[in-house]
């Protein structure tokens, strides 16, 4: 994604106040945003109108406040948040900070003397760090803080929240929390044991909305750390990260994470690469069949069956924020890695991945983007499994929908075409993984069909059925915008599909269940774009409506 403006703005002449004093060790003054007066947090400075703050005491990554900062502009000459502070020749210093994106249409850039990386805009509802080593060419006053960035879908306001610059001075200490109170809810356990690297390690606790509960970081070595977590009944998602990218075992000591309540296990493990998500619900989840439910989130179609249950559903997930089709690229290289298979962090195609033995495609994150291509393994690109000629063409919001998008290797993408899924009799062609192309054989339907692999036909099933869904008020229109369309669909707005369709999906949703991968890439999207696939969280649904 290009962003906006980078060029166009000056850095106007500002009056700073509260400047501190020279101080060997480069603290930041106020570096928590615990200390506020009339709005404007002590020892900081604005430059110009372009931003406005205000204190919050929650989303807070440390002490008991942080700074809501509201971008009001898109001229970056007026959205700096600065400091100044001394440094000392040839010493060096890590400055860091935190920041949470609200929206993803604006981006942070640390200043340190100058300006220094940008935040991920596409991370929205977590708190991620900015960091930068400076080491001081003379003795001198210099500036740290922040600008911000308007990107693409800036709608002229957008809040961001900042935390915890460091390193921080001991003047603006918080006050005690208060003292513990038995937990109400649910009393969930969170154990912790770390590796020879712990300051790799964090994580965090989120909400169905994405936002940060609780959180934590900054260990010791070869420690075991107990959490009590204090939760409602509701969904959640554990997330543990390593920044160096090899997990917390076992190459370097045998760290491992244990989530439980009353000694039930809601989430474990030790091996993963940068990060793993764990997705569990506590209390009634709301869809009498087990499945997962954010707090309400299907309230509405409790007792519900058939197509009824089918246009509540629709009613319920119809209203989805469209991030554009280039923002794909990064929900891809954000959350379309292999931490399944060979964990090894690669870009997961679901036309080359070989689930139980070695992968002879490979590709790595953003750079391996198509591109041309002239065999498989060349580059990856952005899959439609439901065909975008099937509706149309390239029509929002369709063509951007994360749910029935992923990235599949290039060539073996234009392999599959427009055609219909299938099970194919005699092959044309075969993947590295063993998808296939041909024609179709005991199905009732006698074309060309594409056939991915028994570990991804679930997932296809389930997404043909969330296109049902979503898109109930339309589907009935596009049975005859292209030849393979018309095979699969029956220009209906209930039952959507072909009888020959709606068995085989049926049948392939039944013998590749709901796994980790889907459960993860759901609340992912969740996250990216503001709904759910419901025959992930309940497949019951699937049986309930057709």
């Amino acid at each position: 994604m290009k962003h906006r403006n980078f060029h166009r703005f000056s850095i106007k002449t500002a009056v700073l106040i509260g400047l501190v004093c020279p101080i060997a060790s480069a603290e930041v003054s106020n570096g928590s945003f615990e200390n506020w007066q009339q709005n404007t947090p002590s020892n900081w400075s604005t430059i110009d109108t372009g931003i406005t703050l205000s204190q919050v005491n929650t989303p807070i990554k440390d002490g008991q406040s942080a700074a809501s900062v509201t971008v009001k502009t898109a001229t970056q000459g007026n959205t700096d948040l600065r400091q100044a502070i001394s440094v000392i020749n040839g010493q060096s210093y890590t400055f860091s900070t935190w920041v949470y994106h609200t929206e993803g249409s604006i981006k942070a850039r640390l200043y340190v003397d100058g300006y220094r990386g940008y935040s991920n805009e596409n991370l929205t509802g977590q708190w991620q760090q900015l960091s930068y080593q400076y080491t001081a060419s003379s003795t001198k006053t210099i500036e740290v803080g922040l600008r911000f960035y308007d990107t693409s879908g800036f709608d002229g306001t957008e809040v961001v929240y900042v935390d915890h610059f460091t390193p921080s001075d001991s003047t603006t200490t918080p006050p005690p929390p208060p003292p513990p109170t038995q937990c109400q809810q649910n009393s969930v356990q969170l154990k912790l044991i770390t590796d020879n690297y712990a300051s790799e390690t964090s994580w965090a606790l989120k909400n169905q909305q994405g936002q940060v509960l609780n959180s934590g970081n900054g260990y010791a070595n070869n420690t075991t750390n107990n959490e009590s977590l204090c939760l409602a009944d509701g969904t959640y998602t554990f997330v543990i990260s390593d920044s160096y990218g090899d997990g917390i075992c076992c190459s370097h000591g045998n760290g491992s994470y244990e989530l439980t309540l009353n000694s039930q296990v809601l989430a474990a493990g030790s091996e993963f690469t940068n990060q793993a998500q764990k997705t569990f619900t506590l209390g009634n989840d709301g869809g009498d069949g087990g499945g997962q439910d954010p707090t309400g989130y299907y309230a509405s179609a409790a007792g519900l069956t058939g197509y009824t249950l089918k246009s509540q559903l629709h009613t319920i997930i119809k209203d989805h924020t469209n991030r554009g089709y280039s923002a794909l690229w990064s929900f891809i290289d954000q959350y379309e890695r292999d931490r399944f298979f060979e964990k090894d962090n690669t870009v997961l195609d679901r036309y080359s991945e070989k689930p139980s033995t070695a992968d002879n495609v490979n590709f790595a994150a953003v750079g391996d983007q198509c591109g041309s291509y002239r065999v498989e393994g060349d580059c990856y690109n952005r899959e439609h499994s439901f065909p975008k000629s099937w509706f149309g063409g390239k029509v929002e919001p369709m063509n951007s929908d994360v749910h029935h998008i992923f990235a599949s290797d290039g060539f073996v993408n234009a392999k599959r075409n427009s055609y219909p899924f299938g099970e194919v009799g005699n092959a044309s062609y075969t993947s590295s993984n063993g998808s296939k192309l041909g024609s179709a054989s005991g199905i009732n339907y006698s074309g060309t069909v594409f056939e991915p692999i028994d570990q991804f036909k679930g997932d296809m099933a389930r997404i043909y059925f969330y296109m049902a869904t979503r898109y109930e008020n339309v589907i009935a229109g596009w049975q005859n915008k292209s030849s393979y369309g018309n095979d699969v669909l029956n220009g209906t707005a209930n039952a959507v599909f072909e009888p020959w369709v709606i068995a085989l999906l049926k049948r392939w949703h039944q013998q590749d269940p709901v796994d980790d991968i889907e459960r993860a890439r759901n609340q992912a999207a969740y996250e990216y774009q503001g709904n759910r696939n419901p025959y992930i969280d309940h497949p019951e649904f699937v049986e309930k409506i057709w």
